[in-house]
């Protein structure tokens, strides 16, 4: 079997999402080289990081941090293009258990009881194929080994782009399109909420109405990246 593995690799090699180098055996969607290269912040070591100052007086969320910079160009840029426009899953897998290989070892955001992906509408849904946070939760999961849930939080109004959007804007554009089916599933637990991106923290402000309303819930965030 592995020789049939091998030489299947061999004709037909797979390809770094990073640098489109070839991936030698035992590398996944990205290469040694380039995980090694990879713009990590260690926010998740960090208390009143960047990404927590941001919901100060916004949301009540107990720790958060984002795994990654991405700037305007350059590596992270790429690859979180190809997971959200290119149908490339397996990015948001690969980065989301190398995140969670970090997030193990912190002692402040490691012990949870339920991971929760952002949503989409329905509509984006259906036009995109996937949810690129489903993406990044399976792989964060598979290696926290905790519990995922991705159908109790739902987007329930299609609300517009908000790549242009003012931070005040994007806060009105999802203020009330967040909703939570089955609030009792959530009393009482520890969860993550997982985001590609966190930019003006909006979306996640949103989710964080709903979900801090549930009693005894305590919110964390984890995001792949954060702009720089």
């Amino acid at each position: 079997m592995s020789y049939f593995a091998d030489l299947t690799s061999l004709l037909f090699p797979d390809y770094c999402a990073a640098c489109s180098s070839s991936l030698m055996l035992g590398e996944e969607v990205i290469c040694f080289n380039c995980q090694l290269k990879l713009p990590r912040t260690d926010m998740h070591n960090e208390s009143d990081n960047p990404i927590e100052r941001l919901f100060w007086g916004r949301a009540d969320v107990k720790s958060a941090a984002a795994f990654l910079k991405m700037p305007r160009q350059g590596m992270v840029h790429q690859l979180i293009h190809q997971l959200k426009y290119h149908d490339h899953k397996g990015v948001g897998i690969r980065l989301g258990k190398l995140f969670g290989h970090e997030l193990k070892q912190s002692e402040r955001m490691k012990d949870f009881d339920v991971i929760i992906p952002v949503p989409l509408h329905p509509k984006k849904l259906f036009a995109r194929g996937y949810n690129q946070c489903d993406c990044i939760a399976d792989g964060l999961v598979s290696t926290l080994e905790n519990d995922v849930m991705k159908d109790n939080l739902q987007r329930i109004h299609h609300n517009a782009s908000q790549t242009n959007m003012s931070r005040y804007a994007r806060w009105k554009n999802v203020e009330t399109i967040f909703s939570v089916r089955s609030p009792e599933l959530l009393e009482g637990k520890r969860v993550l909420l997982v985001d590609d991106v966190i930019t003006t923290g909006s979306t996640i402000e949103g989710c964080a109405n709903v979900l801090n309303a549930i009693p005894g819930l305590k919110l964390s965030v984890a995001s792949l990246a954060m702009p720089v």
